[in-house]
């Protein structure tokens, strides 16, 4: 297929603009309509696509299907089009860049944000899976984030049309994200499309991805295999409930999964009310008789290479797709005996009845040698058994299918998988904090000890991950100033850290130099305070009220309580006569040290006024990316002027905190200084220190 060239009509309709972008299977490009006049995405087939009919029948379907889908997290299909070798879709055109991208941009997305982006995408999952169409290609190359932060899931058509195909070396990316039972190739459902937007979720808090390798095989088997770790490891700010959702998302078994995008969303919009995971609902029970059974390891191995033979020996690039197919064709190896086929799982039963059969009889022989040796003795009408015969009955009361979980409180991960590999037991990895003497060791254990369950059931063990607190007493403080320790501090817990500097009087430390801190211990990024020497103590005095005083009146009410006349400043006042007191900077019955000098505003008189108005609403969201609701910063709004050759800042609104989607009014009629006719409006993002928005300002002359 030829490059569709800037300026082609395809139906006389829709004029090719720019290519916008090449994938394993299409170009895409920008268009015009020319009919309803707007701006589309143009997805077209490549060459070899195109000539399968099979697979452009199936493409057509698929893609029609999706058209059927209206959503605001879902990318809209307009129009299905053959015209004559060529076969495409039309579909609404998103300003804005994949959300992979977006990751590779900024390294790793905080908790906040991959939630509220995880959040969009699984309710368009769950629109999608309401129609019963499933994606089976969830990838963050498939999501885009538009200007506004909104997020919307594409290629919903291709990706069901490609799943039914065999799957060529140029379209096997995928594999990073593609849930166990696609990798086998057996049946999948929404819950596949969960296990894949659990993976980008990872890769969204953690900026990489949970399985890598050097070809789709290896990849492929660790999705079969490995279980994903936990995302905290990578990234300590990632929150107990964003980790638990995401390991559940991940689950091998699609039973221990969300078992639709709604639980998915209910526990994602939690997630930000109650970070600590206290919400969130137990992982369900295994349902043996389920129709959709994910394979445990062992049985996995007998469809694998042994470990010992390399990966490289299998399937050569380009040929993955052979080995997931035969993963689906291949569900249990047969053995060979005496020249007949023996399926395994056959094999395994007559097994187990054989060692039951076996069990019974030493069972029956046991009882008649005791009963003849004497150990069962009659005495008065009670007949009493050995400690050793107590525990044969305990061991006698499990059947051939079932296992005591072991106590594991206080063993290593290394000890606890081998206790419960020796009862054919499964094994299940959480993880939190901790006192620092049981990091590494397994703290809580689910079911508990002394428990009976069957064989093969996995038992939840959680590692203590220890306190990770710093001992601050090893940095010194005590000895630096305020400023030396609050440098010590943000370098052993980072500069996010709160450190927070309150001042303390001492007869005997230095002024400057800090007197004590809290916490003894802390974790990197927790709050601490520094207590800071003022030097000795000064009596404190209530500050007198001097405003509608003159000055003379004022000097000999401050002296009075030991205090003095500041800075003079002078105001025009309406309310007061020239050359009253119609302002003072400490306000009155404030706790102020004697001796303090109090600055204070005369009063110039009626006059003339300079005013200027200014009337807009500023958009924050404007000037933030994605899901701006979960942004919020420190705002502020001053005026400055040039008086007399110099700057002067007036704040007009003090420091505020505010959502990052809010819309701020900015409804003002400032007074300027005298004889001052421009100046300017700044609205402050103080949380990045920069300037939003500048706004011009003309001031008029008007009577006082």
């Amino acid at each position: 297929m030829m490059m569709l060239r800037p300026g082609t009509y395809l139906q006389d309709r829709y004029e090719i603009l720019s290519l916008i972008g090449t994938g394993g299977m299409s170009e895409v490009y920008q268009a015009r309509c020319h009919t309803l006049n707007r701006l589309v995405a143009i997805k077209v087939l490549k060459d070899e696509y195109s000539q399968d009919s099979n697979f452009v029948s199936k493409f057509k379907m698929e893609a029609q299907a999706a058209a059927g889908l209206s959503h605001p997290n879902i990318v809209s299909v307009y129009d299905v089009v053959d015209e004559g070798s060529l076969h495409y879709i039309v579909m609404e055109l998103i300003e804005g860049i994949t959300l992979k991208s977006y990751i590779l941009k900024k390294g790793r997305l905080g908790v906040k944000e991959t939630i509220g982006i995880a959040i969009q995408v699984a309710q368009g999952l769950a629109a999608a899976h309401d129609q019963h169409i499933v994606h089976r290609d969830i990838k963050p190359q498939n999501m885009i984030i538009s200007r506004d932060g909104k997020v919307k899931v594409a290629d919903f058509g291709i990706a069901r049309a490609v799943s039914s195909q065999t799957i060529g070396s140029n379209a096997v990316g995928s594999v990073h994200y593609i849930s166990p039972e696609q990798a086998k190739g057996g049946y999948s459902d929404g819950r596949s499309d969960i296990y894949s937007l659990g993976i980008t979720m990872y890769e969204m808090v953690t900026g990489r991805l949970p399985f890598d390798g050097d070809n789709t095989v290896s990849i492929a088997l660790a999705h079969l295999e490995d279980p994903v770790p936990p995302p905290s490891r990578l990234n300590p700010e990632v929150t107990p409930s964003l980790d638990r959702i995401i390991l559940t998302c991940t689950n091998k078994k699609p039973e221990r999964r969300y078992q639709d995008a709604y639980e998915l969303v209910a526990d994602l919009r939690h997630a930000l009310v109650d970070p600590e995971d206290q919400f969130l609902k137990k992982e369900p029970e295994y349902n043996e008789s389920s129709p959709t059974v994910v394979r445990g390891r062992e049985e996995l191995k007998l469809d694998q290479p042994r470990r010992s033979e390399p990966r490289t020996a299998g399937p050569e690039f380009g040929q993955e797709e052979d080995f997931v197919q035969r993963e689906n064709r291949v569900p249990f190896k047969k053995a060979k005996r005496g020249g007949e086929d023996v399926n395994p799982q056959m094999e395994r039963l007559l097994t187990v009845i054989g060692v039951i059969a076996a069990i019974i009889v030493v069972a029956v022989v046991v009882t008649i040698i005791a009963r003849l040796s004497g150990v069962f003795r009659s005495g008065s009408g009670t007949t009493e058994s050995t400690p050793a015969a107590s525990v044969s009955q305990a061991e006698e009361s499990l059947s051939s299918t079932q296992s005591r979980v072991p106590g594991l409180l206080g063993r290593t991960e290394e000890e606890a998988q081998a206790d419960l590999e020796a009862q054919s037991l499964e094994i299940h990895y959480e993880y939190a904090a901790s006192e620092d003497e049981e990091e590494g060791l397994v703290i809580a254990q689910s079911p508990e000890a002394g428990a009976i369950v069957s064989k093969m059931s996995e038992v939840t063990v959680t590692i203590g991950q220890g306190s990770g607190r710093i001992d601050l007493a090893g940095l010194g403080l005590e000895s630096m100033t305020g400023e030396q320790a609050l440098a010590a501090l943000q370098a052993a817990l980072g500069k996010e850290s709160v450190i927070t500097t309150t001042e303390e009087s001492s007869d005997t430390i230095e002024a400057g130099t800090v007197i004590r801190y809290e916490p003894a211990r802390a974790l990197p990024g927790e709050a601490v305070t520094l207590y800071v020497s003022s030097g000795p103590e000064v009596p404190k005095v209530p500050m007198p009220r001097i405003v509608g005083m003159t000055e003379e009146n004022a000097r000999v009410v401050l002296e009075t309580f030991n205090l003095q006349l500041g800075e003079r400043r002078e105001a025009q006042s309406s309310e007061y006569e020239e050359g009253m007191i119609i302002g003072q900077d400490i306000a009155e019955k404030t706790e102020t040290p004697e001796g303090t000098a109090v600055g204070y505003t005369v009063s110039a008189g009626t006059g003339t006024r300079f005013v200027a108005a200014v009337n807009d609403d500023f958009q924050m969201k404007d000037f933030f990316g994605p899901s701006t609701g979960n942004t919020r910063i420190l705002v502020s709004i001053v005026m400055k002027q040039v008086v007399n050759g110099e700057v002067v800042t007036r704040v007009i609104m003090e420091p505020r905190e505010i959502s990052g989607d809010v819309t701020l009014p900015i409804h003002y009629n400032i007074e300027g200084a005298d004889g001052v006719l421009s100046g300017e409006l700044q609205v402050l993002d103080l949380t990045n220190d920069k300037v939003l928005k500048t706004y011009p300002l003309e001031f008029l002359e008007v009577d006082g």
